[in-house]
């Protein structure tokens, strides 16, 4: 256990609870346009909620991850932005509670849900078997309670070390999280095959799991060096952050602009050089009617202009210079689930207010979510046996 003295002090700010009321009022007032539009345009309504739900999920889900690749690798990286993990990775049953308003309108988002669509095409017909509304709510369900189970016990067993609880709890982190991070990475890419890929069920792509997952790491450290930023504007976080630890966090989002543009581009490639009628239509249909603009904004705004700041090791030890790339990825990466999904509904380039009202209402709440998670334990692992070596090594007090 650590000293008291080390204990003492770090409390969450008190701006975090005033983020969470203005969230949740920002939340409130876009539920209520979303609700709104579902009147003025129903299909337009889950269409819009669909990305939404991804896109915030996709951060929800790249904490997670991203908490068990620190309990397997550990690092002070790992240690000053845990608090922040636990609270995303605690939002998922409120995840799961958003997904059901989707259950009732499969219908105008997935073309096997329409029954008359599937009695009329031989590849709907062949996977019918998969592509039904029983199963695929049945599966939704299996890994949102795999993923909120595997968040209940690393968030218990953190709150345990807290108290000082039973000790060898850093061998349960790392023995939940080998297993976990293998449980994440095939329930995740089913779900990209559920959630995303079958809104286009006459295309396939055996990489789109990958890519959706390395999006939401992507997400993730977004999302953490947004919130880094805003802790370390008061104490405790404005004196343990160091440009160490901020060294190494842009070194990690440096890393995933890489692979997710690895990934992406990978699965471009291959796709367009095969030039096969059952994948290439996916790709004509985003490369045309404005959606080419959309692809080369992607592929400046969401890898080459990050790619080339990050390369600077200085850029990447300053947390006021790091923010801001930081912040253009995360509005990208909107950019990018709503890429993925859009086209299938609109010929040409299409963002509607009620997909604004989707992404700030479902945001909101889970901003709030996430705020109220944070500031109910201290704002670092103070019992954690390797924080104060951490702090040490990286020359905090």
């Amino acid at each position: 256990m650590t000293e008291p003295t080390v204990a003492r002090g770090f409390e969450v700010p008190a701006s975090v609870d005033r983020i969470r009321r203005q969230a949740a009022m920002v939340g409130v007032i876009g539920l209520v346009a979303l609700i709104g539009g579902a009147f003025v345009n129903r299909p337009q309504f889950f269409q819009s909620y669909l990305v939404a739900f991804i896109f915030w999920s996709g951060v929800s889900l790249g904490c997670l991850a991203l908490l068990m690749v620190h309990h397997l690798s550990g690092g002070a990286w790992g240690l000053v932005i845990r608090r922040i993990l636990e609270a995303a990775a605690k939002t998922l049953p409120l995840v799961a509670l958003l997904f059901v308003p989707l259950i009732f309108g499969l219908e105008h988002v997935y073309e096997w849900a329409q029954p008359e669509l599937v009695a009329k095409d031989p590849i709907l017909l062949h996977k019918a078997p998969f592509l039904n509304t029983p199963f695929w709510v049945a599966r939704t369900l299996i890994y949102f309670l795999l993923w909120s189970g595997m968040a209940f016990l690393l968030t218990k067993w953190s709150s345990q070390q807290d108290q000082g609880g039973a000790a060898g709890l850093d061998r349960r982190f790392a023995r939940l999280s080998g297993p976990g991070l293998v449980i994440y990475g095939l329930t995740v890419s089913l779900a990209a095959i559920d959630w995303m890929m079958s809104v286009d069920p006459h295309w396939f792509s055996t990489i789109y799991g990958f890519v959706m997952v390395g999006g939401q790491g992507l997400s993730a450290l977004a999302f953490i060096i947004i919130v880094l930023f805003t802790l370390t504007k008061s104490e405790p976080m404005s004196s343990v952050v160091q440009s160490k630890h901020l060294h190494d966090l842009g070194k990690l989002l440096f890393a995933f602009v890489m692979l997710y543009a690895y990934f992406t581009f990978s699965q471009f490639l291959i796709i367009w050089s095969a030039n096969l009628p059952e994948e290439i239509p996916w790709y004509i249909r985003r490369l045309s009617n404005g959606w080419q603009f959309v692809m080369f904004a992607l592929v400046l705004l969401h890898f080459a202009l990050p790619f080339a700041m990050l390369l600077s090791a200085d850029i990447k030890q300053n947390l006021r210079l790091l923010m801001p790339i930081a912040l253009l990825l995360f509005v990208m990466r909107t950019v990018d689930v709503m890429f993925q999904v859009s086209p299938q509904f609109h010929e040409g380039i299409y963002i509607g207010w009620i997909d604004v009202a989707a992404l700030v209402g479902v945001g909101g709440v889970w901003v709030a979510a996430f705020c109220h998670y944070l500031r109910g334990r201290p704002i670092l692992p103070v019992n954690d046996p390797y924080l104060k070596e951490a702090l040490a090594n990286h020359g905090s007090h």
